[in-house]
């Protein structure tokens, strides 16, 4: 059985808000920290800054969620986000503290 995350990363200014799943969140949030794909959409937006994530004991259940967080507007992505981070304080040094 493999682990997921559904996350949401965001820039510096909140303005533009990114949503994917993955079962490594440290690995992948060090990637969109590092640029590592610098034709990606978080690249180009510089989307850097996690704010959201929830953790899975199945990848599947991971995908599933993403899913239905990228069918919502932005303001329930924002209202979710405020949930657990009101300040949208970047989550990637604290990773730990919420497992």
């Amino acid at each position: 059985m493999k682990p997921g995350f559904v996350y949401i990363i965001t820039n510096h200014n909140n303005t533009v808000l990114y949503t994917g799943v993955t079962s490594d969140l440290h690995e992948r949030i060090s990637r969109h920290k590092q640029k590592r794909y610098p034709d990606s959409f978080s690249s180009r937006y510089n989307l850097n800054k996690l704010v959201y994530f929830e953790p899975f004991q199945m990848i599947e259940d991971a995908i599933t969620r993403e899913k239905q967080i990228k069918a919502g507007s932005r303001a329930k992505k924002v209202k979710l986000i405020e949930s657990i981070n009101p300040g949208w304080e970047d989550l990637y040094y604290r990773i730990e503290d919420f497992l």
